[in-house]
């Protein structure tokens, strides 16, 4: 083999090696992992604004045969899970909830309970800004503080923040299709407390990393 045929030889390995790892990596990114960034505290205080989340868009997908969902790692939507979304009115724009009512459930909101199905529920991410009213009057608007009862449809997931008092979710703009559902998220890959203006500065300092590899639950 001369010179040159070594050369090209090379030069093609390398290039079928770069292109089968960006091939990959755009696997990964479209079917399996996304990342996410935390812009608001609808979610405090289990997730901060400027959490970096890492999300798990396999779990979720459907299974041709039970066979597969026997073997590859995935599951049916569990209240409780925490899941990045296609807004509904802005579907462009992600966003991230807990999932507190399953489709077919009837959920109801009172003062700072929420009952499925007529039995109260069980919250200890909850939080409340403000605690609860003596009494909330029937018929009241503030969704704050009643809301339903309300069946979830079929194929449809009702979705609220964990910070309660500061949170647009089901209470306002409706259920969530099934479709829209991106996937589940996994854990804090970093967490900034501090503006991250994209200098290495910002990023080191700002760091809050206590949050860092913090499982998501």
């Amino acid at each position: 083999m001369t010179t040159t045929e070594f050369q090209k030889s090379t030069a093609r390995e390398y290039f079928e090696s770069i292109l089968v790892a960006v091939i990959l990596a755009l696997f990964v990114r479209t079917f399996v992992f996304q990342a996410f960034k935390i812009p608001t505290g609808s979610m405090k205080p289990n997730l901060l604004v400027g959490d970096h989340l890492l999300v798990n868009k396999f779990i979720f997908a459907p299974a041709a045969t039970p066979l597969e969902r026997t073997l590859l790692p995935m599951r049916d939507i569990e209240r409780g899970d925490i899941i990045v979304f296609k807004f509904p009115e802005e579907p462009e724009r992600d966003f991230i909830k807990r999932v507190i009512g399953l489709p077919g459930e009837t959920l109801e909101l009172k003062n700072q309970t929420i009952s499925i199905n007529g039995t109260p529920l069980t919250e200890p991410y909850a939080n409340y800004q403000f605690p609860p009213a003596a009494e909330v009057e029937e018929g009241s608007q503030d969704l704050r503080r009643r809301y339903g009862p309300v069946t979830v449809p079929a194929g449809h997931y009702f979705m609220m923040g964990d910070n309660r008092d500061d949170s647009q979710d089901s209470r306002y703009w409706g259920f969530l299709p099934q479709s829209y559902i991106k996937g589940r998220a996994l854990f804090i890959y970093w967490s900034f407390d501090t503006p991250d203006d994209g200098s290495a500065a910002s990023s080191f300092l700002g760091t809050r990393w206590g949050r860092l590899f913090h499982q998501i639950h």
